[in-house]
Formats: structure tokens, sequence, C-alpha cells
């Protein structure tokens, strides 16, 4: 009668060694060994009251032959990856790139995944973008923009950049608008850039935190095809998701380009742009770090930079800010997830940016990512004294500011 306990126990083991080897793959995993068990990545955690198994209690679990216990529940699915556990990490393991991620790719293994996370995962295998949109609309955005937005397949000529727009900043609404501010700032520096258009996929950073690392590589394949069709300089991105994915994990499948996010490539152009910021925009305005682009990557400047450039603008700080900045929710798959994640929780990670937002009597809240200004937008209506809150891509801010052309 102790057979089945026993046998259980060996396969529990064998998991625990299985899944430890794992994280051994990830670059620095093995300092997994070094936790402390301090708690400090649970603590920081913006869900981690609300998991089961928080971060630091699934090492422990781990460390005990018990996994199977931390796949058993689903609440590991409130993780936003947003490398907050990671940076406080005294030990320094990679916490979110391997433990989280790993453990997303084992419960993806068993099928216990949300419906509304399957849906975007299966979309972008089917249609390249996790929106479920058709490819031939990815580049409709640009249709009204003069100059036109040049499409590396039409204009069949070397560019100096590659402009990789991505998914949301191609098809949602809000992404859409700035991605037209970001053309005309472009079209007035004069910067010799082009567009994938329809040959673009998704860069799958998010689809890989949320453990689909297979449909990462594939959309990595993918997207190196069509850049292996043209000939530039270098990539510059919309969002803070592809430039990780281009800058730190593309590499490691073999494709490596010199990568910018947009914030980078204009601050490094505020000679010649800010001369033409003349209209002067009297507001407040407080920025959010995004997540990939903060604590990721360590780009905190740039984007400040861009905004003090802007006539009668006054920059104020957050409560929560540069490394401390709160994650909007959408990253990890969180995007996908909401449904889930109030399920859960009954609130929603933004609600509490907006709130901070207006504890500085900002009138501005300025996004760099396009998974921020629809999340932002919706919480305005919900949290109160919001209503005068402005949502706005420091592309559009720069749009207008900017002189008219003549």
């Amino acid at each position: 009668m102790m057979a089945a306990p026993a046998m259980e126990a060996a396969d529990a083991a064998g998991f625990t060694d299985s899944f430890s080897l794992s994280l051994e793959e990830v670059e620095e995993g093995r300092r997994i060994r070094a936790c402390l068990q301090c708690a400090a990545c649970s603590g920081i955690c913006p869900f981690g009251y609300l998991m089961d198994f928080p971060p630091h209690k699934m090492i422990s679990a781990m460390r005990a032959g018990m996994f199977e216990k931390v796949m058993g529940v689903d609440s590991l699915w409130l993780c936003v990856s947003c490398y907050a556990c990671a940076q406080i990490c005294p030990a320094q393991i990679p916490l979110t790139n391997g433990l989280m991620t790993r453990a997303k790719e084992e419960m993806l293994l068993t099928g216990s995944i949300p419906a509304e996370l399957q849906e975007a995962l299966e979309n972008s295998q089917r249609y390249g973008n996790a929106l479920g949109e058709p490819p031939r609309r990815r580049a409709d955005w640009a249709m009204d923009i003069e100059p036109a937005v040049p499409i590396l397949s039409k204009i069949k000529r070397p560019v100096e950049v590659l402009w990789f727009v991505g998914d949301y900043a191609s098809y949602h609404p809000r992404g859409r608008q700035a991605s037209q501010a970001l053309a005309r700032v472009l079209n007035r520096l004069d910067v010799d850039y082009g567009i994938l258009g329809p040959e673009e996929n998704s860069d799958g950073d998010s689809q890989r935190l949320a453990g689909e690392t297979g449909l990462f590589e594939m959309l990595a394949e993918k997207n190196a095809r069509a850049f292996g069709k043209y000939e530039f300089e270098e990539i510059l991105t919309t969002d803070p998701h592809a430039f990780n994915a281009l800058k730190n994990e593309y590499p490691a499948l073999g494709i490596s380009y010199p990568v910018a996010h947009y914030s980078q490539f204009l601050a490094g152009r505020l000679d010649r742009l800010q001369p033409l910021l003349t209209r002067e925009i009297p507001a407040r305005v407080a920025f959010h770090d995004p997540c990939y682009l903060g604590r990721a990557n360590g780009i905190y400047e740039d984007p400040r930079r861009l905004l003090t450039a802007v006539p009668g603008v006054e920059l104020v700080e957050m409560l929560h800010t540069r490394e401390t900045s709160i994650c909007c929710g959408g990253g990890g798959g969180g995007m996908w997830l909401d449904g889930f994640r109030w399920e859960k929780a009954h609130f929603r990670l933004s609600e509490i940016r907006v709130q901070e937002a207006i504890d500085v009597r900002a009138d501005i809240l300025a996004v760099t990512c396009p998974y921020e200004m629809p999340r932002f937008e919706d919480a305005t209506k919900t949290v109160t004294g919001a209503k005068h809150l402005v949502v706005k891509d420091i592309a559009e801010l720069l749009v207008d500011s900017l002189i008219e052309q003549g």
C-alpha cells in the first residue's frame, strides 16, 4: 500500500529535477539555487498576495519535490512578467525569464490555460498577430499619411531604418493614432525609413513570456525571413516588447540587428527635432515607465528628454517611477487575460497607475507603449476624479507641438 505514494513522490521529484534543469538553460538560471527565501520577490509582485504560490513559494515547492502542487492551481496566470521580482532579488535570480516563464510553459503543456489567452495564441499562429486581424490590413493605418509611409516591398530600395510597427500599433484604434503621429515626426525629420506592412508578424515576446516559446520562435523566424529580403542599417520599434525581443531574445536564434525604441531614436535627434517644437503645450505631464523599456532594458531618461523638450510641459513624477514603476497589466500575456485577472483580483493595475497620476495633479499621462493607451484610457472611466486626465503617446505630444510645415 506504500507503493503508490512512493511512486508519486518519485514522479514529483523527477518532475522537479527536470524543471530545475530547464531553468539552468536560462542565462544565470543556475542562480535559483542561491534563493534566500527572503520573499522580496513575492512582496513586490503586484499580484503576489493573490497567488497560491508566489515566486519564493514556487522555489520552495521545487526544492521540496512538490512542484506538482504549483501546477495544480491557476493563479500563476496572474503574473504580468513585469520584471519587478527579478530586479529586486538580492541573489539576482532571473525570475521573470526563468522561473515564471518556464512554469507557464509547463502549464501550457498540461492544457491548463485560460480560454482568452488560448484564443490570442491561436490568433498569433494563424494570423501572425494576437488580435486575429488579416495580415493584408497591417499597413492600413498609414493610408492617409502624407508623404506616404514607404512599404519596403513597394519601394524596392535600401533604407536607413526599418520601422517594426508591431501588432497593437498597427491594428488597435489608439495604437494606429500613435503610429500616425510617429510617422509624421519621422517625415518631418526626413528619416529614410520603410515598413514591412503585410510581411510583418508579431514580435512574439508576450507570447514567449506567456509560455509559448515554440510560437515565439516561429514568429521570430518569419520576421527574420522578411528582414532578410531588404537592406537597412537599423530597426526602429514602436513597442518596448518588440524592442526587448529584437535586442535580447532574437540574437539567441541567430537574428541580430541594431535596434532602438523610438524614444531612444528621437532623443538622439533632439538637436534637429527640438527647433521644430514651437507650439506650447501648457500641461502637467506624468510619464509611465513601461516595464520593457525601463526595468527590462534600463531606458528611463530618453522619454523624459523628449517630454521636457516640448515647450510648456511640466514633467511631474508619480509615486512609483523608473525602477519602481507599476506595470499597466498588459505584459506576460496580460493583454489577453483581463477577464481572468478581474475574476481573481477585482481591480486592474492600470487603475492604480491612473490614481497615481491624479495624485500628482497631472493633466496628461504620457506613454510609449501601444499596450498602455487603451488600458489607461479605460481606467480613466472607472477611477474617481480621472475624467480630466488625457492619455497620450509621446509621439502624439510631439506632433501637437510641431510647427506647421511651410
